[in-house]
């Protein structure tokens, strides 16, 4: 308990120092550099501070300031400060718009908010807003409407000035609406003028993983994973999930644990089932102060089923994969309340705080708004094959989304005709939606769906438009022919009719495929399956001319894959939580939707390093997604190629945005190669801690350095920024101990020093370098000939590398120290990156000579 108190005594000290205003300092800096900054006196002389913390790691504080004109924000104008406590601003990341007062069109808007809402329900189809009216206005001029039964939430409204390409600043209305079927959080600026849109964001990132073969393999031991999160093995009773465990990425890669009282006692100072900041918790469900775990079959976005642990927290449910998942749902319920749960205490140590707008219902009095827990729905039956993540600004829930995925393998044989001509079993698919199929026999007589076609639709089987025999399906398996409309449509249809389940007959050949729920498919409560086409129109013809058919339905697999057990996709999906509320401060999660942000780069990073085990190597084949879409552990996954420090592997640089890989993902992928790089590259410098709380390792440094170069960077970054961000949080936190390593990596993937990222509102005018700060090339005289080879790190403790900036081929390597002894001699192939290892020498200065046919260069060498 002392600990505890101790704690948050220094966190409510954190939070008195978020009250500070640094305007003037920001002010007065700006006026000093402002021909450096390109800004004149009136572009900083009415600016507001949005956000401030203090940032223990890098021992500043983060400043976020937004640019006003006459006292109209500028949308997206955020820019990131760090101040010491002397007030000394060590660095600015700028988004200000330079002479802003010439550029705005006007300050009078000409329709009102209540018409801007109108205007944008229009454009997102959603019909007139009902009872729409204003409920507030706060301090900063937003006013907050009803949710007008068009959106999950209230509407808040208020004047912007919004950046356009040709340069000018329009006044617009910024509002944002949250769909009803949570599919979209639009945050949308209405010209005020025209009542246009012309600018729009979407606060729910999708991402979608794609269908592969699905198999289980390579199961990890948990005597080699225990050790790394404080997770105890549990024999029993209070407090206890089962689950599978980080680092455990998914159960191809590990077996499911019962652990025991895993909550952080840091940043979860009361439970995971607590939200009163007392002892006791409030919820025996899978809710409490960080998330509220719950299924979403119906795909409503309401309150559904959670599984309660009872008294003592009890959370020890079964997990089945030879069953449909729903049948397994307390399981896969509770690996998502403990994975969400352990990502907030995970991140909580690298300063994703309640003051940098962490997701806590309680703040316990330690800054941010709070009342923003994540919603995390399972087993979503709004679509399939995806997972999303929402994020509002702070004091605003975000929503966690996990969808089911495609079965794969072979499909299995859950119809049987019971007698007659086509007598036998068949295969099927079963939906991903309605209730699943029985483990015992659900036999009735078939009956063949007939509509008027009074539709677009010319296939009078197909129901897509009204059925004209409902009598005559009142209690039968219902056949019904895909068409052009939605399957839960359809379904829905044909049930309200009676129908006690749905064979669908597949309209184009090959096998049968997994039925999405669409927008009515979460009413439907009976089991379907598809058939494929051979097989359907066999059906359909015998019906047709008069025959009659009795069949069987029942459970035979392949099962949906459940995202909720895929800890990677946890991860990712917070991720875009944690970057979208770190950059440009937690007020502002519209920072990153400019064409060259890196968002998915980030979410793919955290669920790597999340899922470290012992034993792994840079070297190493890690995919996305891969139990997803049914890879085994060594699958490529779902980017263009599995993460790997080995350019055999993965060899993807950064002129590789400007074309061939996919916006946004293929470009996080970029930039989350790059980070994997930064990260082996600081483990092989300080070794692997498998605490990935409070470690040492160079894998806890280079995520507090991640972390910390979010908070640094600019709003709407590109990969310079990105990479300079980095470097000075280095420079922060460590007195630039680890600068030319870092440059190095970058480096290495086209970020060098003159690398540009053109406008970071285009992803085509990239232009990658792979040149190095000549501070950090010690000795290396060919570097801007393009001739030559770069060793990094230099300073180096275990090993060096060496890139060639030509084809060099097979070389001798020889180190000398300064007595001319040879110490060291290798032979390295110079056509890639070669390795030498250093950690037999002692700590000095080396010279490294490198011969090949027709190249030699003699280059210093710090071995510390």
């Amino acid at each position: 308990m002392k600990k505890l108190l101790l704690s948050l005594a220094v966190l409510a000290s954190f939070s008195l120092q978020a009250q500070q205003d640094f305007t003037q300092v920001v002010r007065s800096y700006l006026n000093t550099n402002r021909a450096t900054l390109g800004l004149n006196a009136q572009d900083f002389s009415d600016i507001i501070q949005a956000n401030q913390s203090w940032s223990s790691s890098m021992e500043i504080n983060n400043v976020y300031m937004v640019q006003r004109v006459e006292g109209i924000e500028i949308f997206n104008s955020t820019s990131a400060f760090a101040i010491a406590n002397n007030g000394q601003v060590k660095y600015a990341a700028m988004s200000f718009v330079p002479a802003a007062r010439a550029k705005i069109n006007t300050t009078n808007p000409s329709i009102n908010a209540a018409s801007a809402i109108s205007r944008a329900a229009q454009k997102y189809g959603l019909g007139q807003p009902v009872n729409l009216e204003a409920l507030e206005e706060r301090p900063d001029g937003t006013l907050v409407f009803s949710d007008g039964q068009i959106s999950m939430n209230e509407i808040p409204v208020k004047l912007v000035f919004q950046p356009m390409e040709d340069g000018g600043l329009r006044l617009a209305w910024d509002l944002s609406i949250f769909l009803l079927d949570g599919s979209h959080y639009y945050s949308a600026r209405i010209d005020a003028q025209t009542g246009e849109l012309i600018h729009e964001l979407d606060w729910v990132v999708s991402c979608s993983f794609g269908t592969e073969p699905h198999s289980h393999a390579g199961h990890s031991s948990k005597e080699e994973l225990s050790m790394l999160f404080p997770a105890s093995a549990a024999a029993g009773g209070s407090n206890q999930y089962r689950v599978f465990p980080a680092p455990i990425e998914s159960p191809n890669h590990g077996n499911d644990q019962l652990v025991q009282d895993p909550s952080s006692s840091n940043a979860s100072p009361f439970g995971w089932h607590d939200t009163n900041g007392s002892a006791g918790a409030e919820f025996t469900i899978t809710r409490g102060n960080n998330v509220w775990a719950q299924e979403d079959r119906n795909a409503n976005n309401g309150v559904g089923f959670s599984p309660d642990g009872g008294a003592d927290l009890n959370f020890d449910f079964p997990f089945n994969f030879n069953t449909a998942p729903v049948n397994m749902q307390e399981a896969a319920i509770t690996n998502l309340f403990y994975w969400n749960n352990l990502i907030h205490d995970v991140m909580y140590e690298y300063g994703f705080t309640e003051a940098n707008g962490n997701f806590q219902e309680n703040n316990y009095g330690n800054g941010g708004a709070g009342s923003d827990s994540v919603n995390a729905d399972a087993q979503d039956g709004g679509g399939t094959n995806n997972a999303t993540f929402g994020t509002p600004p702070d004091g605003n829930n975000p929503r966690m989304t996990m969808f089911l995925w495609s079965p794969s393998g072979p499909a299995g044989e859950p119809l049987t005709i019971n007698g007659g001509p086509l007598a036998g079993q068949y295969e099927g698919i079963a939906a991903q939606f309605g209730a699943p199929l029985p483990s015992t026999p659900l036999t009735g007589d078939l009956a063949l769906l007939e509509d008027n076609n009074a539709g677009e639709s010319t296939d009078a089987n197909d129901g897509c438009d009204p059925i004209t025999n409902g009598g005559s399906l009142n209690g039968k398996i219902v056949v019904i022919r895909r068409g052009s409309c939605e399957f839960g449509t359809k379904i829905l249809a044909a049930e309200n009719q009676g129908a006690i389940a749905v064979i669908m007959v597949n309209n184009v050949g090959g096998a049968p495929i997994a039925m999405g729920a669409g927008a009515e498919g979460g009413s439907v409560t009976i089991p379907s399956i598809m058939v494929n086409q051979s097989d359907g129109e066999d059906i359909i013809d015998l019906l047709d001319g008069g025959g009659n058919i009795n069949a069987s339905l029942e459970e035979a697999g392949p099962y949906a894959i459940d995202g909720d057990v895929d800890n990677g996709i946890i991860v990712h999906e917070y991720g875009h939580g944690i970057s979208n509320r770190l950059t440009g401060g937690p007020g502002n999660t519209g920072c990153l939707s400019n064409d060259e942000q890196m968002g998915e780069g980030w979410s793919d990073y955290f669920g790597l390093i999340m899922t470290m085990q012992p034993g792994d190597q840079g070297g190493d084949i890690r995919g996305i997604g891969t139990y997803a879409i049914g890879q085994p552990t060594n699958g490529g996954g779902i980017r263009p190629a599995p993460y790997s420090t080995d350019f055999a592997i993965n060899d993807f640089t950064y002129a590789n945005t400007n074309s061939g890989v996919s916006q946004p993902h293929g470009i996080g992928f970029v930039w989350a190669t790059m980070l994997w790089d930064l990260t082996w590259a600081l483990i092989d410098e300080y070794g692997f801690d498998a605490d990935l709380y409070n470690g040492n390792g160079g894998n806890n440094i280079a995520l507090q350095l991640v972390m910390d170069g979010l908070k640094l960077q600019n709003c709407s970054p590109g990969f310079v920024n990105g990479r300079d961000a980095i470097l000075e949080a280095d420079e922060l936190a460590n007195g630039g101990a680890n600068r030319c390593l870092i440059w190095a990596v970058f480096a290495n993937r086209g970020l060098g020093e003159s690398a540009s990222q053109g406008s970071a509102f285009n992803r085509s005018d990239q232009t990658e370098a792979f040149d190095l700060p000549v501070e950090c090339t010690l000795g290396f005289e060919d570097r801007d000939s393009g001739n030559g080879v770069i060793i990094y790190p230099n300073p180096t403790r275990d090993q060096i590398n060496l890139r060639s900036l030509t084809n060099i081929g097979d070389a001798q390597v020889t180190i000398t120290d300064l007595n001319g002894r040879v110490v060291l001699t290798s032979e390295v192939d110079l056509s890639t990156i070669g390795t030498i290892n250093t950690s037999a020498l002692r700590a000095g200065l080396y010279l490294v000579q490198i011969q090949s046919e027709n190249f030699t260069q003699t280059t210093k060498l710090i071995v510390q």
